[in-house]
């Protein structure tokens, strides 16, 4: 493995103004330093723009911080940003995200997840880079009946567009390794979480239903089981995997192995639906979000399970561990305390 020292880098952050591009750059802002970071985000309404404008503030207080307001899919915008700040490292994080908004909006992914991350890869290609570094997702493991899910596992059978794109992306960023020599790593994150994070996800959508006394929906009768991730430890995988690209070198052939690799970051310990809008409850009684007396078995309904869902996500993370020496630890409670305070603070 290269060892890659982040001072004095010049980065590239797709997805900037999202939920981990945000909490990525905020952190490489704050602890490495002479370090430049430029983010690109096309700040679409898939989900409140608002939040988008709050997560980018925190940044743009640092004056090594650049915005550029943009879309992956333009080639044009994405050769001229390479081409000006000649990036030692990109970490790809923009993506049209959701199994179940992919089921309706298929058009967005295909531009968004495959022709924007084709334009990455020609332009790494183009203008050779330290590391390339890829948000893929747990979502490739369709339905794996294999728990936990490992790198070695076949992901051939995904059960979502979204899955689909994301297997697509590691597939292009193989071939682009082998071919071009680009050291690239793949990331396949387990339902990340935490402050100021996508109001798509169960745990915000729950949230903002139970204050405004609605029903929330329990799916598979409350019975999946989901790997949830911390965003702080997230982040932290990112940043170490940035530091250590995959080795080039040749094989028996003369010709480059592909200087790739693909990792899981998930907390390895799935949670059951159920425990997980329970402590989730909890919290948000405790951070003064719902009142004391408020009567969740009248707001919860247990439906059947939705079509690209899958029943149960389990990261195996002993390669993460081995290699970078990282393994996430932050329990639910203490994830889901952090959320429920920010969102007090936010929106009451």
């Amino acid at each position: 493995m290269k060892k890659i020292d982040l001072n004095n880098k010049i980065i590239l952050v797709t997805g900037i103004a999202g939920f981990i591009g945000s909490n990525l750059a905020l952190r490489l802002l704050k602890d490495y330093k002479d370090i430049t970071v430029v983010g690109l985000d096309n700040m679409n309404d898939y989900y409140d723009v608002r939040l988008k404008e709050y997560r980018l503030d925190s940044l743009k207080k640092y004056g090594n911080f650049i915005f550029v307001k943009g879309n992956l899919a333009d080639k044009k915008l994405i050769n001229e940003l390479f081409s000006k700040y000649k990036f030692d490292i990109v970490v790809n994080l923009a993506a049209q995200a959701g199994v179940r908004y992919s089921i309706a909006n298929p058009d967005v992914y295909i531009e968004s997840n495959i022709i924007g991350f084709y334009n990455i890869l020609e332009a790494c290609r183009n203008n050779p880079v330290e590391h390339l570094v890829y948000a893929s997702s747990s979502s490739v493991y369709g339905s794996n009946e294999k728990v936990p899910y490992s790198t070695d596992d076949k992901v051939d059978n995904p059960v979502s567009l979204y899955a689909a794109t994301k297997k697509s992306n590691e597939l292009l960023a193989h071939a682009y390794s082998k071919l071009y020599n680009i050291p690239s790593t793949g990331l396949r994150f387990f339902t990340v979480y935490g402050p100021a994070g996508r109001p798509d996800m169960a745990y915000f959508g729950f949230t903002n239903k139970l204050i405004s006394g609605e029903t929330i929906k329990i799916f598979n009768y409350g019975n999946c089981m989901r790997d949830f991730t911390y965003i702080d430890d997230i982040v932290e995988g990112i940043v170490r995997v940035m530091q250590g690209a995959p080795e080039k070198k040749n094989g028996d052939d003369g010709l480059p192995v592909p200087p790739y690799n693909v990792y899981n970051i998930g907390n390895s310990n799935p949670e059951n639906l159920l425990d997980f809008v329970n402590i989730l409850q909890e919290e948000l009684v405790r951070a003064g979000v719902l009142p004391s007396d408020y009567d969740f078995e009248a707001h919860k309904e247990l439906v059947p399970m939705q079509p690209g869902d899958v029943p149960v996500t389990y990261a195996d993370t002993k390669p993460l561990e081995e290699d970078y020496g990282f393994k996430p630890n932050t329990s639910l409670r203490d994830g889901l305390r952090k959320f429920a305070e920010w969102y007090k603070e936010f929106y009451m």
